[in-house]
């Protein structure tokens, strides 16, 4: 009786492990961050502040960042696959830094080997140029916030 309850539990955290990451990608299910800073998705510069993420369809491709104090603060974007280096432990929003500008740049999924990235923005790229120039191939610094 001992061992099937263990099997039981075993079995049960096991598929936890297994949903909760897909969990996070659903449509209609989000995920949220205290972003300290001011940033730009799409060209939009969003101020500092909770916002979530979610996606805007079934297709993975779509996602919306929204405020949650403000309805006025959001942006859409597309995004395009990224196999990473790394399986990333927890949800996280990264951010590519130039100077004191914040460029969204990835949406990860804590448990996943793929995670999601956006274009870099025309305004990015010039940054990124201009910081290539100035300090001989410098690249930006990679910031990363947990989503819960």
């Amino acid at each position: 009786m001992k061992r099937i309850f263990t099997a039981i539990v075993a079995i049960a955290f096991l598929a936890l492990a297994i949903t909760s990451p897909a969990r996070a990608q659903l449509p209609g299910t989000s995920m949220r961050a205290n972003i300290p800073f001011d940033f730009i998705v799409n060209g939009k510069t969003l101020p500092a502040g909770k916002y979530e993420v979610r996606r805007i369809t079934d297709a993975p491709e779509g996602l919306i960042i929204r405020s949650v104090d403000s309805k006025h603060d959001h942006a859409m974007f597309e995004t395009e696959s990224l196999q990473q280096n790394r399986m990333a432990r927890h949800d996280e929003l990264v951010f590519d830094r130039y100077g004191d500008s914040y460029f969204l740049s990835e949406v990860l999924v804590g448990g996943m080997e793929t995670g999601r990235r956006l274009a870099p923005s025309r305004a990015e790229k010039q940054l990124r140029r201009e910081s290539e120039m100035a300090s001989n191939n410098a690249q930006p610094e990679t910031v990363s916030i947990a989503l819960y």
